[in-house]
Formats: structure tokens, sequence, C-alpha cells
């Protein structure tokens, strides 16, 4: 799979530096995978959850969440947000 913004990431490190290793994990994860459904991103990530059209993954033991689309035909994840749990409970990324 091709990650497509890396500069979300890091924005969201510069704001919450412990954050940065566990979303370069998932970033490298992501890389190494080969998602042909959603059945195979579960497999590599089993605490994912499916919200219409986005995929949310749960970073650095479930303080951080990482919002994506994915496409799997074309073997893209986008990154939509990275939130801290407090921001994605807000909701507003829904939207």
């Amino acid at each position: 799979m091709r990650v497509i913004s890396r500069r979300t990431i890091r924005e969201f490190a510069d704001r919450y530096p412990d954050a940065l290793q566990p979303l370069l994990h998932w970033a490298k994860a992501t890389e190494a995978s080969t998602w042909l459904t959603p059945a195979d991103l579960r497999s590599s990530f089993n605490s994912a959850d499916f919200v219409d059209d986005l995929t949310v993954f749960n970073i650095g033991g479930n303080k951080y969440r990482l919002i994506a689309f994915v496409q799997y035909h074309r073997e893209i994840v986008y990154i939509k947000a990275v939130l801290t749990h407090k921001e994605y409970d807000k909701g507003a990324w829904k939207r």
C-alpha cells in the first residue's frame, strides 16, 4: 500500500512527539501490506473500525486515532486526519 500524506503524520508529531514512533510503525506496516479487501486490512490491524467510507486506526495503544480513506483497488491509503482520542470523540472528523 502507498501512504499519502505523511506530512499529516509529521505535523501531528510536532504537536505530540510521543506519537511519532507509533505513527511511523503504522506507516511502515501499512506500506508493507497489500490489502485487497477490508478483511485483509483487518488481518494487519484487527482493531481498525470502518465508518462509512473511512477507516479508523488506533495508534499508540488507543491514545491516538488515524482516520484514512483506503482505496483497495489502487493500493493507496489517504490520511485524512490524526487526532487525539479526545479530538476524535468530538466527532468533527465525520464531516
